[in-house]
């Protein structure tokens, strides 16, 4: 009896060491583990006295400070870009087999291009007013003129290396929408990159600078504010360089209209840096504005829309453009060449009628029809007469 009370006893003061045992590890707990000790002084497991540690601050490492970097340097280099006038690869629906676009030009699509390809193949982009259908359909149209080639015929601007052509113009529709929607699959097919009317495109030509093209017709009157807001959208879109394609103006008038200095002017003064404009069928004269660079009109290239063009000058302008190594874009000049849109006049004196073979050609260095086109872009040129009637041709063809 005495023996179990003894052993009764030992076990008691065995439980009661396990229990001190107990509380002293409790009181001994990490109390830099602030969630634990909070959470057994919620459950009431801690001693009465026991005072837990505050938990731990985060402290504040400081942070070496950036390292200021340089903007990247833009890659300073020069462009060239060069304009022309009208393409209209094609004659109209009247003019004689025998003396028509095709006629003259066969089956070498390089022909068109074949004397002043030189020009194009060195510089950095080139850009073109495209004045015809393309299309392998025969279709039909209600227009007085209108210019119908094969799709076969987009070879003619890749062998002449031109690098954008603009469709805003009044020829565009003389098919319909069947004619349009052809002309375009016809420019993707070749991998011509187009301008349709009313709507910016931004490119980047392989030299590296990108380009923000915008082009409007709207009845020769492209409006105002409209234009403007499309060059403020091309610059905010990452544009270095801002060209506005305008289809306006007065047939074979030598000087710009009203409207036309004042959109080109009002774009300048929005962002643009070239306006390049089409449809007199004659030169305007160049006008720098503001740091930019206004191109009224540049009349026709490679014309099939006649056999004998009242006007036969024409001329590519190259313009230059600098970008400096802070990546600001800037227009410094620009070159020109004097031309005559046929080799005929110039190679063989020809005047008459049907003289138009469709191949521009440089004027010769100092001759009086070189210093005649020089006149009519600086414009000091006095002409005779200014405007067209074609009453008299309308009626040889009704």
């Amino acid at each position: 009896m005495k023996k179990r009370t003894r052993r009764l006893t030992l076990l008691l003061a065995s439980l009661l060491l396990l229990a001190l045992s107990l509380v002293l590890r409790v009181s001994a707990f990490p109390a830099a583990n602030a969630a634990s000790s909070g959470f057994y002084a919620r459950q009431g497991l801690l001693p009465s006295g026991f005072q837990a540690a505050p938990a731990p601050q985060p402290t504040e490492t400081a942070l070496p400070a950036p390292e200021e970097t340089e903007a990247p340097i833009a890659e300073e280099r020069d462009f060239v870009i060069s304009v022309i006038g009208d393409n209209t690869l094609a004659s109209h629906q009247f003019a004689g087999k025998s003396v028509s676009f095709a006629a003259r030009m066969g089956d070498d699509y390089a022909y068109p291009y074949s004397n002043t390809v030189q020009y194009f193949a060195n510089d950095d982009f080139t850009i073109s007013n495209l004045e015809c259908t393309l299309s392998d359909e025969k279709l039909s149209s209600a227009e007085q003129w209108y210019f119908l080639a094969p799709t076969a015929y987009a070879n003619i601007l890749l062998e002449g290396g031109v690098d954008f052509v603009t469709t805003a113009n009044n020829h565009m529709e003389d098919f319909g929408q069947k004619g349009v929607d052809a002309t375009f699959a016809a420019l993707e097919e070749y991998g011509i990159p187009y301008g349709k009317e009313g709507e910016g495109k931004l490119l980047t030509i392989d030299s590296g600078l990108t380009l923000g093209i915008y082009c409007d017709y709207n009845h020769l009157k492209p409006d105002v504010d409209k234009c403007v807001q499309a060059v403020k959208a091309l610059r905010d879109q990452g544009a270095e360089y801002v060209i506005c394609a305008f289809h306006w103006g007065k047939e074979l008038y030598y000087s710009p209209n009203e409207h036309q200095v004042t959109l080109a002017r009002a774009c300048i003064d929005a962002g643009a840096d070239l306006i390049y404009g089409s449809h007199t069928h004659n030169l305007q004269p160049i006008e720098k504005y503001g740091g930019g660079l206004i191109l009224y009109s540049m009349g026709n290239w490679s014309f099939g829309g006649s056999t004998a063009p009242s006007d036969r000058d024409t001329a590519i302008v190259q313009v230059k453009v600098h970008r400096d190594s802070d990546g600001r874009v800037s227009t410094e000049g620009y070159d020109v060449i004097p031309c005559c849109v046929s080799s005929r006049p110039v190679t063989e004196g020809y005047t008459g009628d049907n003289y138009n073979d469709y191949r521009p050609t440089p004027y010769t260095e100092g001759s009086q029809a070189y210093y005649r086109v020089l006149a009519k872009l600086d414009g000091t040129f006095e002409p005779d007469k200014e405007g067209r009637d074609y009453s008299d041709v309308y009626a040889q063809y009704s």
